[in-house]
């Protein structure tokens, strides 16, 4: 079992900022004058009314006090501030360096396509293996004859240029077994009788 002050202790913890977001953040404020709450905004401008209030009715040492609290609080809504200013700029400078890289990948992928479109010998060139200048020309059938093509029957070579798949045989079944029955022929030990 816990002792009271451990708890306590750990209560007082979880109610420091966090360094979460102090300019939206809610604050309890315990002031001269009892609780202020509210945003640090708006923490800094009751303070400041309680110190114009008590300046009018000439209490320079509460007026001191409660300008004395709303400094506090406009000193941790600029430092809030000033971080979140920090961020941004961190920010805009990744998505600049982010988009200088990109332009200049774009531009590198641009100079590549033109120097290879201005030269097309330097454009890598298919290979071609076999090739004998006394051979008859046949009409360009669009397809590239290669060795395996050479080689393979001339079916699947048709069916190739027809772009069509070979054709297949049909598959034969094996017939199936007869289920062996007892003949009716008179010689099983029954019919002896």
């Amino acid at each position: 079992m816990r002792s009271s002050k451990s708890r306590s202790r750990a209560k007082n913890n979880r109610n420091r900022p966090s360094g979460g977001n102090v300019v939206n953040r809610v604050f309890d404020s315990s002031g001269p004058e009892g609780k202020v709450r509210g945003t640090p905004q708006q923490i800094i401008d009751k303070y400041n009314q309680l110190a114009r209030d008590a300046q009018l009715s000439n209490d320079r040492v509460a007026a001191e006090n409660f300008q004395q609290h709303a400094e506090h609080y406009l000193r941790l809504l600029s430092e809030a501030q000033r971080e979140i200013e920090a961020r941004r700029e961190e920010q805009e400078r990744q998505n600049r360096e982010r988009q200088a890289e990109r332009d200049r990948e774009r531009a590198e992928r641009q100079e590549r396509e033109a120097a290879r479109q201005a030269d097309p010998a330097d454009a890598p060139q298919p290979d071609v293996m076999g090739f004998d200048p006394q051979a008859p020309v046949q009409p360009e059938s669009g397809l590239v004859e290669t060795p395996e093509s050479q080689t393979a029957d001339p079916a699947a070579t048709e069916a190739k240029e027809r772009k069509e798949k070979p054709a297949r045989r049909p598959r034969t079944r094996k017939p199936k077994a007869a289920a062996e029955q007892p003949a009716d022929d008179g010689d099983t030990p029954e019919a002896a009788e």
